[in-house]
């Protein structure tokens, strides 16, 4: 157990919360377990209906923990941080259920790495936002390459990227990578509305609804395809009959239905 991440449940709704205010929610190795735990458990949990994502303090993280990232050799930066965070981010990404970020604070390197996993984010009115990792000699590791252009564009990705700067709230409306802002005391109440709004919908419907979107733009797009195919077919007449026919031990009667 650990107290870097805090967990709570109500109403459909998970909030998983960064806790590291001291250290502006970094993200270290520990943080990285629970947060991997944290998943896995909401993957399962099928009374969840929406996830929230937020951060303590001023901060909603400023990505890696440096001072943890440098004790790091070159094969375990690849191996464990780099591959072990970018198949944790894509998991958050590909969550059965919706994910809204709540931005509270400053939203860099890794954090918005995860920020860009959410399905949509709301930010606070001082947050800012940045892809700071040429500043350091490294790059990008847990998808912002690859989402960033998505998200705003390839020209607005690259300036970001290429230059490192921090863009303000106000910018990131503007662009596209949050779809509000508001005050502090607000921000989580605005977040909690949305997501009320999304768990009191049909949670199938829903949760169909974001496989589409992911699939529309090609993310796990036979994924997408071959899970609604299955479920159509397993629900068909011929699907009922050719699995009792198999435990039964005898021919089809296919009717095509």
């Amino acid at each position: 157990m650990t107290d870097r991440l805090l967990v709570s449940d109500r109403d459909g709704v998970a909030t998983i919360t960064l806790n590291r205010p001291e250290k502006l929610n970094a993200i270290d190795p520990e943080m990285l377990g629970a947060l991997d735990a944290a998943v896995s458990r909401i993957e399962r949990d099928l009374s969840v209906r929406v996830v929230i994502v937020t951060g303590t303090g001023k901060s909603f993280s400023v990505g890696a923990d440096i001072g943890a990232f440098s004790q790091l050799g070159p094969l375990d930066t690849w191996r464990d941080w780099v591959h072990g965070g970018h198949a944790l981010i894509d998991r958050i990404a590909s969550l059965r259920v919706p994910t809204i970020g709540v931005l509270n604070g400053f939203t860099f390197g890794g954090g918005l790495e995860l920020a860009l996993a959410m399905d949509f984010c709301i930010a606070v009115e001082g947050a800012k936002f940045a892809s700071p990792e040429v500043k350091i000699g490294t790059v990008c590791g847990w998808g912002a390459t690859q989402r960033l252009p998505k998200l705003i564009g390839r020209s607005r990705a690259s300036q970001m990227i290429f230059t490192g700067k921090a863009i303000d709230a106000q910018t990131a409306c503007d662009w596209g990578l949050v779809t509000e802002i508001h005050p502090t005391g607000a921000l989580m109440a605005r977040a909690q509305e949305i997501a009320a709004a999304i768990a009191a919908n049909a949670p199938t419907s829903v949760q169909v609804s974001k496989q589409l979107i992911d699939g529309a733009q090609g993310i796990l797009l036979g994924a997408t395809l071959e899970s609604l195919a299955g479920g159509f077919c397993k629900g068909t007449d011929d699907g009922i009959e050719g699995l009792n026919a198999f435990l039964e031990k005898r021919p089809p009667n296919y009717t095509g239905n």
